[in-house]
Order: structure tokens, then sequence, then C-alpha cells
């Protein structure tokens, strides 16, 4: 901290896993593996449908694109705390801290935005299917992928604006691998109530709204589907439960972590661990395992290598 009259934090310390020398180390193997296994099944996916022209339709379109956003979860704050297992006392610089937290939100309210978008893809392939081409495009996807970036910037945008004025003068220990606003927020030297409730809302809103949305569209799509029976309907359900298990997987710790934030627990560490490594690495697994497009493309990319 700067030293005066009025002194101020100018770096966080970081308490992710701890534990013994070797089992640092082997913190640092397996999550370097499980980090490197995310960036090459996530950017495969990306690259699998920028190559073959049968993928290129808009629910692959937006497959992409979330890929592309796993992809970049995974790194805002994984590498850090990958280098911080080699090291004895970790630590964040303020601007940093702030970096981390702005990331954080726009990528994963980026994400929940997507969902919704794909599951609209889905409500029309299968409760309107002979309308499909002529209301979903890739222009239309487009569309859809660069509204979701633009709330989930606003969203984030206004969480740092809560946040990055605060004052802070000590203590500056953060519980967690990463900067998180239900942790840092409560380091802040004033009363921050009536900020932690206008950053719960502003959170709740955003995660609430795209859940109520998913909600509705899959039970609709579910209904749909179970009421008709023909090879179409049973591809969809293929697809369907590979949508709905990342959708469960994303907004599971999500929930548990900010439906009653502003406490220090292991769990939620634990939780925000699965939701920032865990999850971008499944996700790749969930849809390639459970889609036959995929893996003939994937297969077909090999051959030509």
């Amino acid at each position: 901290m700067d030293q005066g009259n009025n002194s101020r934090v100018t770096e966080f310390a970081l308490h992710g896993l701890s534990g013994p020398r070797e089992l640092q180390l082997f913190y640092f193997v397996f999550f370097t593996l499980f980090y490197s296994s995310i960036l090459l099944g996530n950017l495969l996916i990306v690259l699998i449908v920028l190559s073959e022209p049968a993928l290129h339709t808009p629910m692959y379109f937006l497959l992409s694109n979330l890929s592309l956003i796993d992809a970049c979860l995974s790194t805002f704050a994984t590498p850090k705390m990958i280098f911080d297992f080699l090291v004895e006392h970790s630590t964040i610089s303020f601007e940093g801290c702030m970096a981390q937290i702005f990331f954080v939100h726009i990528f994963g309210g980026g994400e929940m935005t997507l969902l919704v978008a794909m599951a609209y893809d889905r409500y029309v392939a299968v409760c309107r299917p002979l309308h499909y081409t002529a209301i979903m495009s890739i222009r239309k996807c487009t569309v859809l992928v660069v509204g979701s970036w633009l709330i989930a910037f606003l969203h984030s945008a206004s969480q740092l604006v809560f946040i990055v004025n605060l004052p802070f003068c000590g203590p500056n220990n953060v519980d967690s691998f990463f900067c998180d606003p239900p942790l840092v927020i409560k380091l802040a030297c004033t009363d921050t109530y009536i900020l932690e409730m206008l950053i719960r809302l502003n959170t709740d809103i955003l995660g609430t709204c795209c859940f109520v949305l998913l909600f509705i569209s899959y039970t609709i799509i579910l209904v749909t589907v179970r009421r008709r029976s023909s090879a179409g309907m049973a591809k969809a359900r293929a697809t369907l439960t590979a949508h709905i298990t990342v959708v469960i997987l994303f907004f599971g710790p999500s929930i548990f972590i900010y439906a009653w934030p502003f406490h220090n627990s292991t769990g939620d560490k634990i939780l925000s661990i699965f939701y920032a490594i865990f999850t971008p690495f499944l996700n790749p697994i969930i849809y390639t395992l459970r889609n036959k497009e995929v893996i003939s493309a994937m297969k077909k990319l090999r051959r030509q290598k």
C-alpha cells in the first residue's frame, strides 16, 4: 500500500488453492494440462466449423462463438492461477484486479446471453421447422452474437463502475484465485451495503432473465419433441440434451455463488474453479460426443491434415 495519510491498496493478495509444496506442484501440472485441453478443445471446434462448409449453418455458427467465449472465460484468470502455484505469495495489482472483474463478467454475461440465442435457434428449428431457413440465417445469428456481447459489455462495465472508485485501504486479502466482486467489495474502507445490493441486483437481473428465457424455451421445445416422433425429432433430442446439460453446468455454480453473495467460503472457491475452468472444458466434450456432424467433420479434417 502507498504510505501516507491516505493509504491506498495498490495490490491484492490472492489465496487460491493452498497446500504443501508437493500439492502445489501437482496443482500446477494438473491445471496446466487442463487449461491446455480447454484451449485445444474449444479452438478445435472453432477451426472445424470454419473449415467445413457443411457446418456453415446458424446452429454451428453459434456453437463456434460459444467455444470462443469458453476459451476466453478460462483464460482471464487460469494462466495466472497456474503461475501462482510456483510462487510463495500470490499478488495481483489493483489494475489487474479490476481487469479480472471486468473480464469475468463480460465473458460470463456473454455466455449467458449466447445460450439464450442458441435456445432461440433450437426453438425455431424444432417448433417452426418449415420456416427455419426464412427466420434463421448467418446474418441474423451475427446480430444475436453482437447483441450478446453488447449486453455483456454493459453488464460488466456497470459492475466495474460500482467497484473501481471505492476506497481500498486494507486489508487486501481475496480468498479466491481471481478477483470476484463479492469478495473484493467487502475489502472497501466504507459502508458497501447499498453497493452490494446494486451489484447483486445487476447480476440477478441478467442471470434471472436469461435463466427464465432458457427455461421457457426448452420447456416448449421438450413438449414439442415429446408430441412428435420421427427421425428428425430423435436427432433434436440428442442436440437438446447437450444444450440443456451445458445450461445446467453453467448456471448451477453461478446460482450458488451469486444467489447468496458477499460471504467467504471454501465452497464458493471450488464453485468458482468449476465455473471458470471445468465448464469450458466439458462444453466441447458434450457437444462433440453427441454430434455426428462435428465428429464427421473432425475425422475429415484429420484425414486432410
